[in-house]
């Protein structure tokens, strides 16, 4: 066919047997084997070879045909990485019953495998395979092991016949395993017939991938199913962009864009949108497309919030109480509650559910440490952890989106915080442990950074909540929004069905922090070049891009020769790629911080050389070892395949209280971190932060981001740039709408519902014959 990638024939071989799997992943079927070649079509003069790939377990004594490509590892040598695979049947007695009485196929030992291959001959395996009733006049094998036999051989062999055909598309083993588990026996018919229907069954099967091998079908260029997997992938790739659903019209003009279909098509995209929406692949409601999964995460979220806002707050606690437990917790804290913080404690104390937003400095933290204790006095319920006999019953429940998010919330309130994955206790498949069969045990939920939470994380937390318990959402309206769709915080502040308290008195500024007053102005769009100049925590220093590592390493060397430690200094960069971009700074700091020593071990990984000593960031979710992503760890240790029982290169990486062993298949999860993306850096803070900005960047320069970047910075921040690049970018607002209709369902299932605000008279304006000394005494 014409879009095969290479046939099988002309593939490197390796036909051999099985010494001993250096290593196995059950749960990727991903394994490392060493085989004793009997016959290879490469120039290759050993006995032995290394094969790595996606297949099931493999025999001793079995005889199996790889194919694959050569690759040159830069420590272990020669490897085939596998594309695919045969077991070659033995054609022998003794070679059959070896086979058959293997542990592929249990219940049969070698004197049942015996009596097969008497009663059966030599073509014994095509026999069972065609009709497994031949095994009915076999004495000794029964007819429930004849037929697990028979299932076991079927499967065995249809996986390999599977596997072997799809590797001539380009279709790797790992994919052909999930293509083989939806289809069975019946994969290539349906590759035949229609390629297209992979995409709609199969997550992460490419749209690209099925246009190629359909192109080669001579399938035509308007075939329906090549415009419903069109719709399906322009809605996979609008989520990208954060959206939720895209409008018809525009769901259309881009399939028809995609497809390079001719303008008069489009009433035939029209019709097969909504044939995807009556087979419920794709959603249409009010001339909007959605994918099922974020239709209904917006869906269930609102129900959910209906659901706890529908059981009100039994009692309400009188001001004088209010005032008495604030100024108890202001004698014991030493500070004095602004009037917006007083009212943000009220407001909480009263509300099912409540937002509280501001910008660095106004006092959030406090806030959130004054709600906690109010709430627990007001409620009698201990603090201590120790007070209660199971973790599970303590009635406060603070958590994050990330690692670092929460740790700053537990160091801030002196209580245990977790990620959201972690509190929910997601498997690392999609799933959570906690939802509304099993919900959440507590009495008050604080979430932290709640602008960094999509549609659906914000779905399922909500789906875990019983309608007991009472919720902050906190957050910076003025951040980046989430890196996955939706825009949860945004939408439910402009709905106004839930009350918003808005911090704006700025206290950290009184004190003299120039990152505070900056990053206000930019708030405000009130930045210019007056703006930028240098202050005792704030510094910019004039340079262009070709000039940027140069810049960074003597800012950073200085640092180190005055004793700081460079670990507390964090560079943040808008773009990967340029040479002022995350993998040029990460090079040259890597050189600056760690460099290569005699003693120092390092492995080398595609483009990378990872070192002890190295500063990492974790880039996915990990929760089988308690890390997500977007933590910093250092690498700790490195270990060659014969120092360990695994044999096999591992990467030791220690984040916070733990350490992961990383081996290498896995490395592509984490990346250098001496300088990280803004994105990445949400949800945390460092003391001190190095922003390069230059034009080069222009095209991610927006408000939001530069907002996002400068207030990660505690103690101190550097701009490295161009002015003019600086400004242009806090002036310019990001004008890429999200779809979302989290707004309009709110408005919709809680029409009924307005956000009340607990109006109090002021301190100044109370009677005072409404007050005594004694409503301030126990």
């Amino acid at each position: 066919m014409g879009n095969q990638i290479e046939t099988k024939e002309a593939l490197p071989f390796v036909t051999g047997s099985v010494i001993n799997t250096i290593f196995r992943n059950e749960a990727e079927h991903f394994s490392i084997v060493r085989i004793k070649i009997t016959k290879t079509n490469l120039d290759y003069q050993d006995k032995e070879i290394i094969v790595k790939g996606y297949f099931d377990q493999l025999q001793d004594q079995t005889a199996y045909c790889f194919y694959g490509v050569m690759e040159k590892h830069p420590r272990y040598g020669s490897q085939l990485k596998v594309q695919s695979y045969e077991t070659i049947l033995p054609t022998t007695k003794d070679g059959l019953v070896q086979y058959l009485s293997s542990d592929l196929f249990y219940g049969v030992g070698k004197k049942s495998a015996l009596k097969i291959v008497e009663k059966l001959g030599e073509n014994a395996v095509s026999k069972i395979m065609d009709d497994p009733s031949v095994l009915d006049g076999v004495s000794g094998v029964s007819k429930e092991t004849g037929k697990k036999l028979a299932e076991r051989l079927r499967e065995n062999q249809g996986f390999e016949r599977v596997a072997v055909k799809l590797s001539e598309y380009g279709i790797g083993l790992k994919m052909a395993q999930v293509i083989y588990q939806t289809y069975r026996d019946e994969a290539l018919e349906v590759l035949k017939k229609d390629p297209y229907q992979y995409v709609f069954d199969i997550e992460g099967f490419g749209f690209k991938m099925a246009d190629q091998i359909a192109s080669g079908q001579g399938i035509s260029h308007t075939h329906e199913s090549r415009i419903g997997a069109g719709v399906i992938y322009i809605l996979q790739q609008s989520i990208q962009a954060g959206h939720v659903y895209l409008p018809f019209e525009k769901c259309m003009q881009e399939v028809i864009y995609l497809l390079h279909l001719p303008n008069p098509d489009q009433g035939s995209v029209s019709d097969v949108i909504m044939q995807l929406n009556t087979e419920k692949k794709v959603i249409v409601i009010d001339e909007r497309v959605y994918l099922p999964s974020l239709y209904y995460a917006e869906d269930n979220f609102t129900a959910s919030l209906k659901k706890i806002l529908t059981k009100p707050i039994e009692d309400e606690v009188p001001l004088a109480e209010l005032l008495k437990i604030t100024g108890e917790i202001e004698e014991e804290e030493s500070l004095s509650y602004g009037k917006e913080q007083f009212d943000a404690i009220v407001q909480a104390i009263h509300s099912k559910i409540m937002i509280l937003t501001g910008g660095p400095g106004t006092g959030k933290t406090t806030v959130i440490t004054g709600i906690i204790q109010a709430f627990a006095q007001i409620h009698e319920l201990s603090l201590n952890l120790s007070d209660y006999q199971k973790k599970d019953n303590f009635p406060f429940i603070l958590t994050a989106p990330t690692g670092r998010a929460a740790k700053r919330m537990s160091e801030s309130t002196g209580l245990p915080a977790v990620t959201i994955h972690r509190l929910l206790g997601w498997n690392g498949m999609g799933s959570f442990e906690k939802d509304e069969h099993e919900p959440l045990s507590g009495k008050l939920l604080i979430v932290d950074e709640f602008s960094m939470v999509d549609t659906w994380l914000a779905n399922h937390l909500f789906k875990a909540i019983p309608d007991t318990m009472q919720i902050i959402l906190v957050g910076d309206e003025d951040q980046l929004p989430s890196v996955g769709p939706g825009q949860v915080l945004t939408d439910l502040m402009k709905s106004e069905v839930l009350p918003v308290i808005s911090l704006t008195d700025v206290y950290r500024q009184k004190e003299g922090s120039k990152i505070i007053q900056l990053a206000h102005q930019i708030k405000n769009t009130d930045c210019d070049k007056n703006s930028l100049e240098n202050a005792r925590d704030f510094s910019f220093i004039s340079c262009h891009d070709y000039q940027m590592t140069d810049v960074l390493t003597s800012i950073i060397d200085k640092a180190q020769k005055k004793g700081i430690d460079s670990s507390s200094i964090q560079v943040l960069s808008p773009m990967y790629r340029s040479q002022a971009g995350i993998h040029a700074i990460n090079e040259a700091l890597q050189q600056l911080i760690n460099p290569p020593g005699e003693k120092k071990r390092e492995i080398a990984f595609q483009d990378v050389v990872y070192r002890v000593g190295d500063r990492v960031i974790q880039l996915i979710n990990q929760p089988e070892d308690g890390i997500y992503n977007g933590d910093i760890g250092e690498i700790v240790a490195m270990f060659k395949p014969e120092e360990n029982a695994e044999n096999e290169e591992q990467i030791v990486i220690a984040f916070e209280d733990k350490e992961v062993v990383f081996i290498r298949k896995d490395y592509n999860n984490f990346t250098h971190a001496f300088c990280i993306s803004i994105h990445k850096s949400q949800g945390s803070e460092f003391p001190i932060v190095i922003l390069p900005v230059v034009y080069s960047h222009h095209r991610m320069l927006r408000k939001n981001l530069l907002y996002t970047a400068i207030t990660r910075g505690k103690e101190s921040l550097i701009i490295c740039g161009e002015k003019e690049a600086f400004i242009k970018g806090v002036q310019t607002e990001d004008t890429n709408r999200r779809y979302t209709s989290l707004q309009e369902m709110l408005h919709i299932q809680l029409a009924n519902q307005k956000a009340e605000k607990k109006e109090y008279e002021t301190v100044e304006d109370i009677p005072e014959e409404e007050l005594s000394p004694y409503d301030f005494m126990d």
